[in-house]
């Protein structure tokens, strides 16, 4: 947004929005323990759903779709939430349990015939719209980025991680294991690692030690090589 207003967009920049569209209310059944959801947000207080895993019980529901906003969950409003915030509630909710959602898709109109530009230029041209391997990656303090894809070894390490999430929480969170990861990736022992999830944000997830213990076993898993990206 800084470089919006100061004029500093150049021509390899891309700007990524989400424009309010329909609102969609949706009753659904929790007949399963995970609901096959990824969620990310702006940190600006908008989750969003990032992916749906195949075959869960959100892919189930035509109407749910990727990079819908997740405004309010049983009439409680989840904007200025974080989207692992978000995902607590989820989790929270008992199977068996039918309860509401209210999410709001993007508009798409007008986007569709938007692409790389052809024709002209340069042959040989160095810079082209990216390798494929990039991800956009929303930080904290709102601004995005894109990012590097992650090394075979941190990749593993938070797949391994997404996996115990998975079981803990019941629900996909790509975006909490990467954030568990980096704040595992560099310490040396358990007790680290644990301090360093208690003076996070994380710590309000109330996570056991038992639970930490299997955490800091995917991280050293990974990164002895001991794993292989999944």
């Amino acid at each position: 947004m800084s470089k919006l207003l100061g004029g500093q967009i150049g021509l390899d920049d891309f700007i990524f929005a989400h424009r309010k569209g329909r609102p969609k209310e949706i009753e659904i059944e929790k007949s399963e323990d995970a609901l096959g959801l990824t969620i990310t947000d702006n940190g600006a207080g908008y989750a969003f759903i990032k992916r749906i895993k195949e075959g869960s019980v959100i892919d189930r529901i035509p109407h749910i779709k990727i990079g819908d906003h997740i405004e309010r969950l049983d009439g409680v409003n989840v904007v200025g939430k974080r989207h692992y915030e978000v995902a607590r509630m989820l989790k929270d909710i008992s199977t068996g349990t039918t309860f509401t959602l209210r999410l709001v898709e993007p508009m798409t109109s007008g986007f569709q015939g938007i692409g790389p530009r052809g024709g002209g230029g340069k042959a040989g041209k160095s810079k082209g719209y990216g390798s494929g391997k990039e991800t956009l990656r929303f930080k904290s303090n709102g601004s995005a980025a894109i990012e590097d894809e992650r090394d075979e070894v941190a990749q593993a390490g938070i797949d391994a991680i997404n996996a115990l999430l998975d079981s803990f929480m019941g629900i996909n969170d790509a975006e909490l294991a990467s954030q568990i990861w980096d704040l595992g990736s560099n310490k040396t022992n358990s007790m680290d690692f644990a301090e360093a999830i208690d003076a996070s944000d994380l710590e309000a997830f109330g996570f056991t030690d038992d639970f930490i213990i299997e955490l800091w076993g995917a991280v050293t898993d990974a990164r002895q090589g001991r794993m292989k990206k999944l």
